[in-house]
């Protein structure tokens, strides 16, 4: 599917769907997804292999387009499915697509080897393309400016006096100079008469009086609102039926990446598609283009300077023709009413105003608040998917979210939003992460990869990390106002929190009353309202015993909670595979990995690459071709571990589903089975009449 159809299908989504075709919807916002997905693979593979850099950067801007809305698309289908995970086999059946991309075989090392040195080749000549670029953008703007930059000037200041003159003669007065925020003389520059301009002015002059009239009228409101809550209460109740119809019915919110997706897809059909590459086969920049595009640059820039002379010039004018008083012609107070009408943005005390950014990195460093993160690429977090995720939930049993999905999860939620201060600046906010699950599942493994994607910051706020570093009243304080003015100023940062139940325990136990886990917990509250759109700072706390802290101040200091259980057949039989493998050990017939992956139900990925380091010594792989492995060897080693068992992982789940989004989904299992109750109990009616 091409970028125009996938654009027109976003319009039928934006329909309002009631409720009782919510399957339908869901499958529609899947094929959508996938859709999306698919783009953003494919032009992630063309930015990439993309030499030229003008078209290079157009790219880009499309790239990041496409990711934030599968980032948008992502928390719309959070909302439908009532769930973080998303049961997509349906939809890539139908689309012949496969969840995972299909193994390319065995090459030579030959091949392999003429691949890597012809990427080498290809990413030295993007940055040599790229540092010749970049030193003809400064070269054309001061050519523009040195060449065209004075007649632009005259020729503006030509077009204002003109206007001036004619304005005059039809009103008989000289108009108001439109202010910076609706785009100042670019007004007059846009091919209008002076009547529509003037008619213009007027209209806006009206619309800040309504402003100003509505404002007005809103604090006469808030007075009434008490009143009117009380009786609104009283009719919530009565009109519950229909309230909840009313909140069932399904419909995507406008998107704010479409747009821009749309801009850059116009711009590329007017400027790229019918571009000879012929021209240019050493893929360098196109100057004509470059030229154009600085051109609009030093007007936008020539324009602010001619109005500020050409706002005192009608000042003088109106002195000497009119013989009016001076008024204010310059940007109106626009600003003034909007400090009175909106709220004042929350800002931080800064406590430590005249310290460096490098003295506090230093400080952190030695204190041990500020770490090295392992480098750990996130592919190598093994998991399958679930196959038949759509299957089983039809049949009303819960599918468990592989070790794949939790893999695509965190792509979703922290590398792509981290990576990109674009993509960020625009996404559905998500200020913390929440991993939950049994010890062995790779919640620190996930945590270094996305610090290792991303090139973040890690910065470690677990309650023994902070255990006599400090003290005091204000030392809490102190902690979290250093980690967050740093992880803000260097970001992307991640700040990680292990054990992240003991900064909200529900009772501290006494042998950790002296190490006062919950410090930090009011001041870290507070630190993450204060993280808004563009800053690229993410907190990822891990556990193992959520049910330890008190529900509700966890879940209101995280804003997504993962669950990882634990790993189901497909994911442990890709584990054993991939992790002997990875020994240097050839899996041959004689070695039972379907049969490893069923006898290690229950064990973790920790599990299972504990029990081959033990198996696979340097003696053991010495006598591999003569004597090859069998699976006994690894059940013996397997069977001196703990699982881990059914009762744990259960109360993790009973805890999971107490979590907000956890009683959304029981709550519409519960809804369902009423309706359906409800219809059986009718066609029983009707079938007995």
């Amino acid at each position: 599917m091409t970028l125009q159809e996938l654009l027109n299908q976003e319009g039928p989504m934006l329909e309002r769907t009631p409720s009782r075709e919510r399957s339908s919807f869901q499958y529609r916002l899947a094929m959508l997804y996938l859709y999306y997905l698919g783009l953003l693979r494919r032009f992630d593979l063309i930015y990439d292999q993309m030499v030229q850099p003008q078209k290079r950067r157009l790219v880009r801007r499309l790239l990041d387009g496409v990711a934030g809305r599968v980032l948008e698309l992502k928390e719309e289908m959070v909302q439908v499915d009532l769930s973080e995970t998303h049961w997509l086999d349906r939809a890539l059946k139908d689309l012949k697509m496969t969840p995972v991309p299909v193994p390319i075989k065995m090459r030579s090392v030959a091949i392999l080897s003429q691949v890597y040195h012809a990427e080498e080749a290809r990413r030295v000549r993007q940055t040599e393309k790229e540092e010749e670029f970049n030193l003809a953008l400064g070269k054309t703007y001061d050519y523009v400016i040195n060449m065209e930059g004075s007649e632009m000037k005259e020729a503006m200041k030509d077009q204002i006096r003109q206007w001036f003159i004619e304005c005059h003669a039809l009103t008989g007065r000289f108009p108001d100079y439109p202010d910076e925020s609706s785009g100042g003389s670019s007004l007059i520059f846009a091919e209008k008469t002076p009547e529509q301009v003037r008619l213009e002015l007027e209209v806006q002059a009206q619309e800040n009086k309504k402003k100003e009239q509505e404002k007005n009228k809103e604090k006469e409101k808030k007075e009434k609102v008490n009143k009117k809550e009380k009786e609104e209460r009283k009719e919530k109740k009565k009109e519950g039926k229909g309230k909840k119809e009313a909140e069932t019915v399904l419909k995507l919110s406008p998107s704010k990446f479409v747009p821009v997706i749309s801009t850059v897809h116009e711009e590329y059909m007017n400027l790229w598609k019918k571009h000879h590459e012929v021209a240019h086969p050493s893929q360098s920049y196109d100057f004509e283009i470059l030229q154009k595009e600085r051109k609009k640059e030093v007007e936008q820039e020539i324009r602010i300077q001619v109005d500020e002379l050409m706002r005192q010039e009608l000042r003088n004018l109106r002195l000497a023709v009119d013989r009016e008083e001076t008024r204010n012609i310059g940007t109106p107070k626009a600003k003034k009413v909007g400090k009175k009408g909106g709220k004042k943005k929350r800002k931080e005390k800064d406590l430590t105003p005249d310290r460096t950014v490098d003295s506090l990195y230093e400080e952190l460093i030695v204190f041990g608040l500020l770490k090295k993160s392992r480098t750990v690429a996130l592919k190598d977090f093994i998991g399958d998917c679930v196959y038949l995720g759509s299957s089983l939930s039809l049949a009303k049993k819960l599918p468990t979210p592989s070790l794949f999905d939790i893999r695509q999860n965190i792509a979703l939620y922290g590398i792509l939003r981290l990576g990109s201060p674009e993509i960020h600046s625009m996404a559905p906010l998500i200020r913390s992460l929440l991993l939950v699950g049994p010890s062995g599942m790779g919640k620190k493994m996930l945590v270094q990869a996305v610090c290792t994607e991303t090139g973040a910051n890690l910065f470690d706020l677990s309650p023994n990390n902070l255990t006599g570093k400090y003290p005091g009243k204000n030392g809490s304080q102190m902690i979290v106002h250093l980690v967050f003015k740093v992880a803000r100023l260097l970001q992307p940062s991640v700040i990680w929190i292990g054990q992240a139940e003991k900064t909200f325990y529900k009772r501290i136990p006494k042998e950790e009353i002296n190490m006062d886990p919950k410090r930090i917990k009011k001041d870290l509250t507070k630190a993450l309202r204060l993280l808004g759109p563009g800053d690229r700072v993410l907190l990822i706390g891990t556990t193992e015993q959520p049910y330890l802290a008190d529900m509700k101040g966890l879940c209101r200091a995280y804003e997504r909670i993962l669950f990882i259980s634990r790993p189901d057949y497909a994911s442990r039989y890709v584990l054993w595979k991939h992790m002997i493998q990875a020994q240097g050990v050839r899996v041959t017939q004689s070695l039972d990995i379907s049969g490893l992956a069923r006898v290690s139900d229950g064990y973790t990925p920790s599990h299972i690459l504990q029990v081959i380091q033990t198996v696979l010594t340097d003696r053991r792989l010495l006598q591999v071709s003569k004597r090859p492995l069998v699976a006994s060897e690894f059940v013996e080693q397997l069977g001196k571990l703990d699982p881990v068992y059914k009762e744990e992982e259960e109360t993790l789940k009973d805890w999971y589903f107490k979590t907000p989004l956890g009683k959304k989904y029981m709550q519409f299992l519960k809804d369902r089975k009423a309706e359906e109750a409800r219809l059986a109990k009718e066609k029983k009616k009707k079938a007995e009449g």
